[in-house]
């Protein structure tokens, strides 16, 4: 598969992807857990399908020291027990962050719980996060960007 067209072709695209880069360091800054962001990232792009991420965030957590146990039950993150109660919260705020389409948004249970877990700042940087992720992964299945290339690190 090739991609439609590449992101740096156009200054429009070109700009663009510099300001999200710049967005993503608000996130990394931060001190929500980079394990948590990884998870996070890496859900959040099962549900869009989309493959560039999963390929992307996957790889990365890898090279961070995630486990491939982890990495595996990420999409069965309910069923299984590798995960701690903070880390699932944040899973279940990417999800329903992630499929606002589908319900109501996110519940007062679920935002409750993340509460529980994170403070202000990091809730406010999982919320950037959950937004940002949800971006790329748009900016990546329209533009049908294909997986299986990335190489950790690749952008930095």
């Amino acid at each position: 598969m090739d991609a439609r067209f590449p992101y740096y072709g156009t200054e429009t695209a070109g700009k663009f992807m510099k300001y999200m880069q710049s967005a993503a360091k608000a996130v990394s800054g931060s001190t929500l857990p980079s394990t948590t962001v990884h998870l996070v990232e890496l859900r959040a792009s099962q549900i869009n399908g989309c493959g560039f991420c999963v390929d992307m965030h996957s790889k990365d957590a890898a090279h961070k020291g995630e486990t491939s146990v982890r990495l595996n039950l990420v999409a069965a993150w309910r069923e299984a027990t590798v995960f701690t109660d903070a880390e699932r919260a944040a899973l279940e705020l990417a999800e329903q962050g992630t499929r606002l389409a589908d319900g109501a948004g996110v519940s007062d249970e679920v935002w409750a719980n993340a509460a529980k877990h994170y403070d202000e700042e990091e809730l406010a940087a999982l919320v950037s996060l959950i937004a940002l992720i949800n971006a790329w992964n748009r900016m990546n299945v329209i533009t049908r960007q294909p997986a299986g290339a990335y190489e950790p690190g690749q952008f930095g």
